[in-house]
C-alpha cells in the first residue's frame, strides 16, 4: 500500500463533486423553536442531507438563521417562509400531498429505528424545546416519531433530535 493518502479535503471533494440544492422533498420545519442556536445546527444538517428548512417569517427566526449560518452563506439551505401562518402553511403542505412527520413522544409513535426513508415529499415538524409540538399537529400528523432514550433525560435537544430524524428520512443512517 504505497502512495499518498487522501486528505480530508480530497475525500470531501470526491463525495460531493458539486454543490447540491434542496431536494425539494424533505423539509424540516422547526416552527416553534425558541433558541436560535438550534436553527443554526439544523441548517448545517440540512446542508449535509440535502434538505430545506421552513420557518415563520419573524425577526426571531431571521436573526437566528443569519447568526447560525456557520457555513458562511456558501451552502445555506433553501429557506421556505411559513406564510401566512404556521397552521395555514402546514395545511397547505398537506393539501399539496406532503407527508407530515411530527417528532414527539406520543402514544403509538414510531420508534426512530423503525422510521422508513421518505419516499414522498415530507415535512418534519419540530416543537418548542420545553412544550413540544402543539397537540393538534401531533394528533393529525401522518407519522409521529419518537427517539428512544435510555437515560434519565426527558428529551434530546431539538436540533439533535431533528438531525437524527433527517438523516433517517434521507436514507443516510
Amino acid at each position: 500500500m504505497g502512495g499518498s493518502k487522501a486528505t480530508p479535503g480530497d475525500l470531501r471533494r470526491q463525495r460531493r463533486r458539486s454543490r447540491h440544492g434542496c431536494w425539494e422533498h424533505l423539509v424540516v420545519a422547526p416552527l416553534w423553536v425558541a433558541y436560535g442556536a438550534n436553527l443554526g445546527t439544523l441548517m448545517r444538517t440540512c446542508d449535509a442531507v440535502g434538505a430545506c428548512i421552513a420557518v415563520p417569517p419573524t425577526d426571531h427566526y431571521r436573526q437566528a438563521l443569519d447568526q447560525g449560518d456557520t457555513l458562511g452563506g456558501r451552502f445555506r439551505p433553501h429557506v421556505h417562509w411559513a406564510r401566512p401562518g404556521k397552521d395555514d402553511w402546514i395545511e397547505s403542505m398537506r393539501s399539496q400531498g406532503w407527508q407530515i412527520v411530527a417528532v414527539e413522544l406520543a402514544e403509538g409513535a414510531t420508534p426512530l429505528p423503525l422510521l422508513s426513508v421518505a419516499r414522498r415529499p415530507t415535512v418534519v415538524l419540530l416543537g418548542h424545546e420545553h412544550s413540544g409540538i402543539p397537540a393538534r399537529w401531533v394528533e393529525s400528523a401522518d407519522v409521529c416519531v419518537e427517539i428512544p432514550m435510555i437515560g434519565g433525560g426527558a428529551s434530546l435537544n431539538v436540533a439533535v433530535a431533528g438531525s437524527l430524524v433527517l438523516y433517517r428520512l434521507a436514507g443516510l443512517s
